[in-house]
């Protein structure tokens, strides 16, 4: 069960604006509307009180802005982006609430099944969309708003402080929660101003940093990120990210690269994926020892064991799902406190994710987040 502690922070303003309630001429049930400014600064009219939310991704930011029972008011979700992509994450909060499995699904953008019939057969009186969900979609954003569905954007993987306040903001007018929307924001606001406050007290060399995602396996290089998701809390964290100005937001780099750069600390990031049984296994309910012997191997690579990174037993794992979330600013503790472990000798990241799902979530933070390969 939730408890009601808040996290203190600094302010953070947002330009959202709640217009004087009206009434919707298209809505057979006159109900009262408010005006939203979402994250492309679009005006968008919705329903004072959304009963039917059709919920496109940042689902567990969705949980921590609404509260225990925030699910009791969507109608539909592109479930694959949560069953498929974070399949452990998934059962971990079906297990606790089982109402998400009886939840429309609307079909997946990234993989071309989203499907308009079904979204407008859940009947939606507002649809929450990512920002690369929301320019994926194209005309049938359209087709969405021409049958009387508003559609706002989020955007939480830019990995900014403005867009995660803006989004954690808009969701809270959407929820009509507005002071628990306005905590969290600063919360995470002053969280990642403590970060730049620490690494610009720093003194030393930035140290190489590679980050990969663990999803393929040791034999074939994964994803690395630049200026996007992890990519940009490397640069938060005042690390050189080598990928910075070889990739556009993420695409892999070649091995020979990754071996000339000679990185001082590698990141790899792991999720619960189906079906991939050589990537590295993180999440809920995982041991940090499961993830550890998915990480091993990597270290096998040709040339790795040379590399200063390996050599020095600095070679992490990172929860993938963690990232683009409101609560990866302990992710950002921790790469900080591996790039500069003196200026963050008294934080705990750990317990900055615990704090988080026991104030926010309905699941404790119980399995393998984040963790140094022995």
């Amino acid at each position: 069960m939730m408890n009601r502690r808040m996290f203190a922070g600094a302010a953070m303003a947002l330009a959202f604006t709640v217009a004087a309630p009206a009434i919707l001429a298209a809505s057979p049930d006159n109900a009262e509307t408010k005006t939203v400014t979402d994250v492309l600064d679009r005006q968008v009219t919705i329903p004072v009180r959304a009963e039917r939310i059709l919920l496109g991704f940042y689902f567990e930011d969705f949980y921590a802005v609404g509260g225990p029972d925030a699910y009791g008011r969507v109608a539909a979700i592109s479930r694959d982006a949560w069953e498929g992509w974070r399949n452990l994450q998934w059962k971990a909060y079906t297990a606790v609430d089982p109402r998400l499995e009886q939840l429309i699904d609307v079909g997946e953008v990234d993989a071309g099944t989203f499907s308009v019939e079904k979204a407008l057969a859940a009947r939606p009186d507002v649809a929450v969309l990512a920002e690369w969900q929301f320019n994926a979609l194209g005309d049938v954003v359209n087709r969405l708003e021409d049958a009387g569905i508003p559609v706002v954007v989020a955007d939480y993987n830019a990995q900014t402080v403005e867009r995660h306040v803006a989004s954690t903001l808009l969701l809270g007018a959407v929820l009509g929660q507005h002071d628990r929307a306005k905590a969290l924001a600063d919360a995470y606001a002053a969280a990642v101003a403590d970060v730049r406050a620490r690494v610009a007290g720093v003194t030393t060399s930035a140290p190489k940093v590679y980050v990969e995602l663990g999803n393929r396996g040791p034999d074939e290089l994964g994803n690395t990120y630049a200026g996007h998701m992890w990519g940009a809390m490397i640069d938060l964290a005042g690390g050189r990210n080598i990928a910075d100005g070889q990739v556009a937001k993420w695409s892999p780099l070649s091995a020979e690269f990754v071996l000339a750069q000679d990185p001082d600390v590698i990141l790899v990031a792991g999720s619960g994926w189906i079906g991939r049984d050589q990537a590295v296994v993180m999440g809920p309910g995982i041991d940090a020892h499961a993830t550890h012997a998915r990480l091993r191997p990597y270290l096998d690579r040709p040339g790795w064991q040379d590399l200063k990174a390996v050599r020095n037993g600095q070679v992490h794992a990172l929860y993938h799902g963690g990232a683009r979330t409101l609560y990866d600013h302990a992710y950002l503790q921790y790469i900080g406190k591996v790039l500069y472990p003196d200026a963050f000798a008294d934080l705990d990241p750990q317990a900055t994710l615990d704090s988080f799902f026991d104030t926010y979530l309905p699941i404790p933070a119980r399995g393998s987040y984040m963790t140094k390969l022995p």
